[in-house]
């Protein structure tokens, strides 16, 4: 049974830092793309935004205009986990921040791109979210 678990979320001053974990279970970090999407509040539809995206194969990663030079992926293959590392946090990152996954079939940057990360039904696995709060 896949899961994924999202989890260190909280209450940090604009400005400040947190980082994400994504433990999964069920199958292994290989040959899968990992990416982490966000919803913020005042969004009460389905659409998630499309952060970041890390593929296992190599190891590479992409960001969304929106992460890039704040966020970075990470992976620690011992515990089976991806983070997130967030800095300099802005009040518009408040939301809930969700890893999602799928196994790759043909091409990972099909997965692991800007078009990837704008289709997140294309991710077949995902964690129940963490909320993120970036207030003073």
């Amino acid at each position: 049974d896949v899961q994924l678990q999202a989890s260190g979320g909280g209450l940090v001053q604009p400005g400040g830092s947190l980082r994400l974990p994504c433990a999964a279970s069920g199958f292994t970090l290989g040959d899968v793309v990992i990416a982490w999407f966000r919803q913020a509040p005042e969004n009460t539809g389905d659409w998630r935004e499309g952060l970041s995206c890390f593929k296992t194969e190599d190891g590479s990663t992409y960001y969304a205009d929106s992460a890039k030079g704040r966020f970075a992926m990470s992976r620690d293959s011992a515990k089976n986990t991806v983070y997130l590392q967030m800095n300099s946090l802005k009040p518009e990152d408040t939301a809930v921040y969700y890893c999602a996954a799928t196994r790759v079939a043909g091409d990972p940057d099909y997965y692991c791109s800007g078009f990837g990360l704008n289709h997140q039904a294309l991710y077949d696995y995902w964690g129940q979210g963490t909320l993120v709060t970036v207030s003073s």
